[in-house]
């Protein structure tokens, strides 16, 4: 018997990087981590930097980076907005660790001008990116 799916978009202000049916995702909100299938109460909640973790119909996955958005759970599918959404495979991995760095180095930088909130974030968001490119990595 196949899974019941559900139909998923996600979109970042650029452009609608995936659309489609999935059996689940799992995703970070701001309280914790979602895991959303078929059939799941209806709810809007804002998401971290972090992924998106996909299963399509038929059981592939597939990983999504995400900014931080919003989550929006209705009967007939799910949407993610993002200001930003990059698939996981076309991420930059020297990027990735270059804001990582730059984002420490304003952190560690009492004098800097840079706000602390915003040099957090963005080590959030570099640190996201990384670890979904180690999570490639391990399941290739």
């Amino acid at each position: 018997m196949a899974a019941m799916t559900t139909h998923l978009d996600v979109v970042s202000a650029e452009e609608k990087i995936f659309s489609g049916l999935v059996e689940s995702i799992r995703v970070t909100g701001i309280e914790g981590e979602l895991g959303v299938q078929y059939g799941h109460a209806p709810l809007i909640t804002p998401i971290k930097p972090g992924m998106i973790k996909l299963v399509k119909q038929f059981g592939k996955e597939e990983l999504i980076y995400l900014s931080g958005g919003v989550l929006e759970v209705q009967p007939d599918g799910i949407v993610v907005l993002a200001d930003v959404a990059i698939r996981g495979e076309d991420l930059d991995e020297q990027a990735a660790v270059e804001a990582k760095r730059r984002a420490q180095e304003h952190i560690n930088n009492a004098s800097s001008d840079l706000n602390y909130a915003e040099a957090a974030m963005e080590l959030a968001k570099a640190i996201a990116q990384i670890r979904i490119i180690e999570d490639l990595k391990r399941h290739k």
